[in-house]
């Protein structure tokens, strides 16, 4: 953090801890997914070893955004921004999905629209030092 930023708002940390936790969720299931395809028996090995290993290098994304965003990066609002737009299509599939999945869904959209309510915040873009915000 600069001298000529104001300190980092409590806004700002929250949407990194959404960030981190797209991320972490990502990487998460990717690493199953890449343990059970080296280890498990799945349908096809290839296509769950390939998907694990996109899944952590797409959760790297919001991780480096979180660390960004924590210390007020302004580049780091673009990655986040673009993760949790990204989260919301899994969201609308598993919603349209039926029995268990549901609920997933919803915890998948709350936690995407609640991180691009707190990354689009005025407070958290004045911190952040982007736009007509850092000529105030």
């Amino acid at each position: 953090m600069t001298e000529d930023r104001t300190p980092r708002p409590a806004r700002l940390t929250a949407a990194a801890a959404v960030s981190a936790v797209e991320g972490l969720a990502l990487v998460g299931y990717g690493v199953y997914l890449l343990v059970m395809g080296l280890l498990g028996r799945p349908e096809s090995p290839v296509q769950a070893e390939t998907g694990g290993v996109t899944l952590i290098a797409l959760g790297a994304i919001p991780l480096i955004a979180a660390r960004g965003l924590l210390l007020c990066r302004s580049w780091s609002r673009g990655p986040a921004l673009i993760t949790h737009l990204m989260a919301l299509i899994p969201a609308y599939t598993l919603l349209k999905s039926t029995g268990g999945l549901i609920p997933l869904g919803i915890l998948v959209a709350a936690v995407a629209v609640s991180g691009l309510v707190l990354i689009v915040n005025a407070e958290t873009t004045r911190a952040l030092g982007i736009g007509a915000a850092r000529d105030a």
